[in-house]
Parts: structure tokens; C-alpha cells; sequence
């Protein structure tokens, strides 16, 4: 079974987030809550609308495809 782009890709910059807030913990521990848990909020939403946009293209490359196999 292969993994559709819309997938993989949001879940390789969830293990690169995991890596990068574990590499920042010290501006958590300096106290910098804000900017610390910012940066990880930001950044979750930008994966998650990446993770939109891959599915709406796959949906529309698939529907693309379907039609172009009708015409036929």
C-alpha cells in the first residue's frame, strides 16, 4: 500500500518539529513561553493547511485523470 503524498509529507514535518522543539527546549526553560510555543503553533498550522492543499490537489489530479479516461 503506498502513502499518499497529503500524508507522508505532513508526518516528516511532525518528526521535524518533535526534533526542532526538542533542540529549542531551552528557550522554554529560559522562560520564553510565548515565542516557544508560538513558533510550534505556527508552525503546526502551516502543516496542517499544507496537508489540505496535497489533498485537494491529489483530488483534483484524480478527477482530471478520471475525465480524461471517460473522454476516451
Amino acid at each position: 500500500m503506498k502513502i499518499k503524498r497529503s500524508t507522508a509529507l505532513p508526518l516528516l514535518f511532525l518528526v521535524y518539529l518533535a526534533v526542532m522543539s526538542y533542540i529549542g527546549r531551552g528557550e522554554f526553560q529560559q522562560g520564553h513561553y510565548l515565542y516557544y510555543f508560538g513558533i510550534i503553533g505556527a508552525t503546526l498550522v502551516v502543516i496542517v493547511l499544507l496537508h489540505f492543499t496535497l489533498k485537494r490537489r491529489e483530488r483534483l489530479r484524480r478527477e482530471r485523470e478520471e475525465d480524461m479516461r471517460n473522454r476516451k
